[in-house]
């Protein structure tokens, strides 16, 4: 049946798109203001489809900071990336340069404050990712980065780049770390989609101020501890996800 479910979560989630991408072609002049609610209404009309065809649903625990912030996050799953748009306000999320050239949904992303960063520029690109953070607190709005700049399935190996230690030092902010099991149901490079609720859990802040490994050190602790918790509450409560 979750095979079933997946295709159908798949088809529907195409037509909405397709629908609302040809509707919203108006809003590429618009201020990214204006795109940035157009794509939450896409959003939750998203999660209402993953909802109702493969009984998959999500909910935030935490405090979730309001305004300028740090904020760190473990990447296991898309559906964390789409429910940060719900979740903070505004938030100016650091991710590849290449999601940008994606139809439709690159299109409008482009245009909601994102920082787009150029992998193969090196040093120069990490540059660019914390004048282009600095200038989103100077906005008020948050700042999220995934530390390891991808997606990884739940129990590996953690991979953390120290791009977020320059962010972390020159913004001079806490950095709020967030742990996910988002991965158990929505997987890195599986098609089917899982039942259940999947949970991102804002942690306490780290405190500005520290050196950069020692950042590093606790920040991966934090995340990887909480997120290997998380992990193991999903699977008593939904044996179906296995170990």
């Amino acid at each position: 049946m979750t095979p079933f479910r997946s295709v159908l979560f798949f088809a529907l989630l195409q037509v909405w798109t397709l629908v609302l991408g040809t509707l919203y072609l108006p809003l590429l002049g618009a201020s990214p203001t204006l795109v940035a609610a157009a794509a939450r209404f896409w959003v939750r009309g998203t999660f209402v489809l993953l909802r109702l065809t493969c009984g998959l649903s999500w909910e935030v625990r935490g405090t979730v900071p309001q305004g300028a912030a740090l904020v760190a996050a473990k990447h296991q799953s898309t559906l964390e990336t789409f429910a940060f748009f719900l979740i903070l306000a505004e938030p100016a999320v650091i991710l590849k340069q290449e999601l940008l050239k994606i139809p439709f949904f690159g299109w409008y992303l482009a245009k909601t404050g994102v920082i787009a960063i150029d992998r193969a520029a090196g040093t120069k690109a990490l540059k660019e990712m914390v004048k282009g953070s600095q200038a989103a607190i100077a906005e008020n709005r948050p700042v999220l980065i995934f530390p390891e700049g991808h997606r990884v399935e739940v129990g590996a190996a953690p991979d953390y780049h120290t791009g977020v230690a320059m962010l972390y030092s020159g913004l001079g902010l806490d950095c709020v770390p967030v742990a996910v099991n988002t991965g158990l149901f929505w997987g890195r490079g599986r098609f089917n989609k899982q039942a259940g609720t999947a949970i991102i859990q804002f942690l306490d802040p780290i405190p500005a101020g520290m050196e950069r490994k020692a950042f590093m050190v606790e920040l991966q602790t934090r995340i990887e501890t909480a997120s290997a918790a998380l992990a193991a509450e999903a699977r008593q409560h939904w044996p179906h996800l296995g170990h």
